[in-house]
């Protein structure tokens, strides 16, 4: 297992995951919310991510069905994790965000099909 620590921009909110297996599965998602924030994902369970500081700085952003829960810093905005809308047992984490990790090494990136999913759901 490979635990990792993680900060949004300013540094008022800071988390920790357990990887059990690194950096593995990771992707993007087409849906209208993370294609405009164009992150890097990778999911963890639920016990897996605590934040450690500042999850009084964290807002949260729901839309459509209310599912799925995007948590970003009040403060500079930066999009740290979300539970998952697709499996609400996980949370999506924002690999830029975790320290010694630079996403434009990050080759072959997969991307999700959540804007077929929003299409299914809001009709």
């Amino acid at each position: 297992m490979e635990i990792k620590t993680g900060t949004c921009h300013c540094g008022k909110v800071a988390f920790q995951v357990e990887l059990d297996n690194g950096l593995e599965e990771l992707r993007r998602c087409n849906c209208s919310l993370c294609s405009r924030k164009g992150a890097i994902i990778a999911s963890v369970p639920l016990d897996k991510l605590t934040v450690t500081k500042g999850a009084d700085n964290l807002s949260l952003y729901q839309w459509n069905t209310n599912t799925a829960k995007h948590y970003f810093c009040k403060t500079c905005g930066i999009y740290t994790h979300h539970q998952r809308r697709s499996n609400p047992a996980l949370y999506g984490v924002n690999v830029a965000c975790l320290e010694g990790v630079n996403p434009f090494d990050l080759k072959d990136i997969a991307t999700a099909n959540g804007a077929s999913q929003s299409l299914v759901e809001e009709a």
